[in-house]
């Protein structure tokens, strides 16, 4: 029954999490109580999950992030930055779906899109463009200390993710080289500014390198018990920046909140670590130990599949770490950044996967036209990382 509880649960979560991950992730979580344990049990995994200061202040620290996105978007500030961007065709379709891609945000891929569709002289495929959408809107969140899927993820793998990013940059590195090979190369290196470069224009870099720069500093200090207050401090001071600049006033966050689903967000970070309690209260970790899984199999193969079945990041992660800890013990930088990357890979090229869907969508092609244009480079990248995992395990 416990293992039944167990299968049910991730089911439940892996189809859940196609329409809202929180849900999924404390429904799997509740689920899988009902399954191992009694209602007392039930009600210590929620304590401790919702009692817990790093988890409070990092699910507030996710919810805030996409509040930034929203402020830049609906003062216009991201498109100031896109139109006097002082840079060529081959820049101009890396960097543009790169920088929104960095505060997340619902169907955000549908923002870089439209610059896409009228940015290029030189003559490129819908397909192609899809590819690009989707590939460089994601590729940089591998090492922006400040994604909420890499936050998340490194929390409940116990990791710091500054100590992380040197171990996904050869990922980000080869992610970007062989898009750069595909898709990029033809395109004219030719300057496509329209408008002059202004301070103002210049200025949505500098709120979002504010945050994970001010993040780092009050790290280095050491002032802080609790190591998300560095990062709480560092979004706020973003989020200030963005606020003060923008003509937008304090009384429009609300707004702004509900409508980049901020709360639904910071459910994701709760629901992670409720589903994370509930998993090692439960007598599967015991069994696991056992049960005859490699590592490489475990991170890579099953890291990829689960992100191209979820279309996620935090649900195969949610998954893969506690089976990992209990069974090998403690997850290391390196294999976290193939088991991260290997889900990745699996994320970007998924059919539920929201940008995936909606870039399609507005391109309007078919999901096997963009398989077609994807698939070779998502193998080209998952290759090497496949071959290092048999070293590092």
């Amino acid at each position: 029954m416990i293992w039944f509880g167990f299968v049910l649960a991730v089911v439940v979560l892996m189809l859940l999490s196609r329409s809202n991950l929180a849900i999924a992730l404390f429904s799997a979580a509740v689920l899988l109580g009902i399954f191992t344990f009694d209602l007392h049990q039930i009600g210590s995994a929620f304590y401790r999950t919702f009692t817990d200061p790093s988890i409070i202040l990092l699910a507030i620290v996710v919810g805030l992030i996409p509040i930034i996105g929203g402020l830049l978007e609906h003062s216009g500030q991201m498109d100031d930055l896109v139109d006097h961007l002082h840079i060529g065709e081959r820049a101009f379709f890396v960097i543009s779906p790169g920088l929104l891609g960095m505060l997340p945000m619902p169907g955000g891929a549908l923002l870089s899109a439209p610059l896409l569709a009228k940015g290029s002289k030189t003559p490129i495929s819908d397909s192609k463009k899809v590819a690009i959408n989707v590939w460089y809107r994601h590729v940089f969140i591998l090492i922006y200390p400040l994604a909420p899927a890499l936050i998340a993820s490194a929390k409940i793998a116990g990791l710091d993710v500054y100590r992380i990013i040197p171990y996904l940059i050869p990922g980000f590195l080869l992610s970007f080289v062989i898009g750069f090979q595909f898709w990029i190369r033809h395109l004219s290196g030719g300057d496509r500014m329209q408008k002059p470069v202004t301070k103002e224009s210049m200025l949505p870099i500098g709120i979002i390198l504010l945050a994970p720069a001010a993040d780092l500093f009050f790290h280095a200090l050491g002032i802080f018990q609790v190591r998300e207050m560095a990062t709480l401090i560092g979004v706020s001071l973003s989020l200030t920046l963005a606020l003060l600049t923008s003509p937008l006033r304090l009384r429009d966050l609300y707004a702004i909140g509900k409508e980049m689903h901020a709360v639904r967000f910071a459910g994701i970070i709760f629901g992670m670590f409720l589903f994370l309690h509930v998993f090692q209260g439960t007598s599967i970790p015991n069994q696991l130990e056992h049960f005859p899984l490699s590592p490489v199999v475990l991170c890579v193969l099953i890291g990829f599949v689960l992100g191209f079945v979820t279309g996620r990041i935090q649900v195969p992660v949610s998954i893969i770490v506690p089976i990992f800890l209990v069974k090998f013990g403690v997850l290391t930088l390196a294999a976290f950044a193939v088991m991260y990357f290997s889900v990745f890979l699996g994320y970007v090229i998924s059919p539920v996967h929201p940008c995936v869907a909606v870039s399609i969508e507005y391109f309007n092609i078919t999901f096997r036209k963009y398989i077609e244009t994807i698939a070779l480079p998502t193998f080209l990248a998952f290759l090497p990382v496949l071959i290092v995992a048999f070293f590092i395990f």
